[in-house]
């Protein structure tokens, strides 16, 4: 795996809606800018090959950086891939939809859901939002959310994005009825 660059973003927000968030509610998000595995071979039937050689190797590099980001217990994950124009979508889906990635970060954030996740083609500098969900239950109304995220310089044509999002809590002030409330 090539990386070109690692880029981590904190957010806290300490006021919504006119009223103090306390505790601050921080989102943090770890993206690595990649090489392609599949750069220049066209059309690739067999993906496993660079999925083996790069998948593992991407989510244990970005598990531990976006919990260390957070500094404080994750309530929600996310994840997403954005390739770069020479590439298809189909290449970031590879490495992010498969348990050799996913399994990093629900074993360090002790988390037993699906990442919800974004997957997009686009130039450098293409804005995209990671979706956020609770990371034991993702029928908490509470923790679902979404973070944009932008890299000036990211994706270069044959470059993925491949980036990790975490939250400390649900959306500040959110004040939704549980779920069960319409069953």
């Amino acid at each position: 795996m090539k990386v070109r660059k690692i880029v981590t973003i904190v957010e806290e927000i300490t006021s919504e809606g006119g009223r103090e968030v306390s505790p601050p509610a921080r989102v943090a998000i770890v993206a690595a800018v990649i090489e392609n595995p599949w750069k220049g071979q066209g059309f690739v039937e067999d993906l496993a090959p660079g999925i083996e050689a790069t998948a593992s190797d991407v989510g244990a590099l970005l598990a531990p950086a976006v919990l260390e980001a957070l500094d404080a217990p994750a309530q929600a994950y996310g994840k997403a891939a954005i390739v770069g124009l020479n590439g298809e979508i189909e290449h970031g889906s590879a490495l992010i939809h498969t348990l050799k990635f996913g399994d990093h970060f629900r074993k360090a954030a002790n988390a037993t859901t699906l990442l919800p996740a974004v997957e997009k083609r686009g130039p450098a500098g293409v804005a995209f939002d990671i979706p956020l969900k609770h990371i034991t239950d993702a029928t908490i109304r509470s923790h679902h959310q979404s973070i944009e995220v932008r890299i000036a310089d990211a994706p270069h044509p044959d470059e993925l994005v491949i980036a990790l999002a975490a939250a400390s809590q649900g959306r500040p002030q959110q004040r939704l009825a549980d779920l069960s409330t319409e069953q």
